[in-house]
């Protein structure tokens, strides 16, 4: 597929819980390839906008579109069938703690396909050895370190060979040579699978770093001031409320530096 082809676009979505608008009429496309940064600041709606991508919470109007096809439009065995291309990461790793790394990761491969259990335990092992934790198979999510458990939850994420991720702030709590070096698996996976990413994220380092583009939910306008990639918006944006954000309220046009191979702003 064309790298710069859209794989999801969203039309006309508004968010809302009861008769309270969130966000209204959001209009913006990923393309192939991206890693798209889901921005804003707190009670924007960003994962609640993640919730209607991947078909968790209905959008009060509008659809999101995948590779042509309207999730919500769709009967719910479409739906079902669509939602299995997608691999998510949430802010907790959402880990079975009664479970071992090896059984968490096994779970969509049981549910999903009709390998046999010692494929499923080989895979298992193989999807843990891609983010770096060949060996504790058999270790519970109690016994291992926050970014561990958060390399736990993208293996799990990526045991069906998704090729659309979601991540629901990926940094959130971990030490910034954790975060850096999830931030690079993210990248290796992105470029190992040939996917999709879209991730919701406050982590000014991380979006600087990976995302390539992005849309900017405002709180206050309650829908999407700005768009594209986050760099770009830092340099030439001529908006406040993006600026302040993208410089933690410094409100200047100062420019990412790069440090130690990274992008920070």
């Amino acid at each position: 597929m064309d790298a710069k082809q859209p794989r999801i676009v969203v039309k006309g979505m508004d968010l809302a819980y009861g008769s309270t608008v969130v966000q209204r009429g959001l209009d913006f496309a990923v393309n192939a390839g991206d890693i798209f940064a889901i921005m804003g600041g707190s009670g924007s709606g960003k994962s609640t906008l993640m919730k209607q991508m991947i078909g968790l919470k209905e959008p009060a109007a509008g659809d999101v579109f995948y590779d042509g096809k309207g999730l919500w439009a769709a009967d719910d065995a479409e739906r079902r069938a669509m939602m299995c291309r997608f691999g998510i990461l949430y802010q907790s790793g959402a880990l079975w703690s009664s479970m071992t790394l090896a059984e968490n990761v096994a779970l969509p491969l049981s549910d999903y396909t009709d390998l046999a259990a010692r494929d499923v335990t080989a895979l298992a092992s193989l999807k843990l050895a891609l983010v770096g934790l060949s060996g504790f198979e058999d270790y519970y999510p109690a016994e291992i370190s926050g970014g561990m458990r958060k390399r736990a939850g993208l293996a799990r994420a990526i045991a069906l060979d998704p090729d659309i991720l979601f991540f629901d702030e990926p940094s959130a709590g971990l030490d910034p040579i954790s975060s850096r070096a999830l931030d690079d698996l993210i990248l290796a996976l992105r470029d190992s699978l040939g996917a999709t990413v879209v991730l919701v994220t406050h982590e000014l380092a991380s979006i600087f770093a990976i995302a390539n583009n992005s849309v900017f939910l405002d709180t206050d306008a309650r829908t999407m001031i700005a768009g594209g990639d986050p760099n770009k918006l830092l340099a030439e944006t001529q908006d406040p409320r993006v600026r302040n954000f993208l410089t933690r309220g410094r409100g200047d046009h100062a420019a990412p530096q790069a440090g130690n191979g990274r992008i920070i702003p």
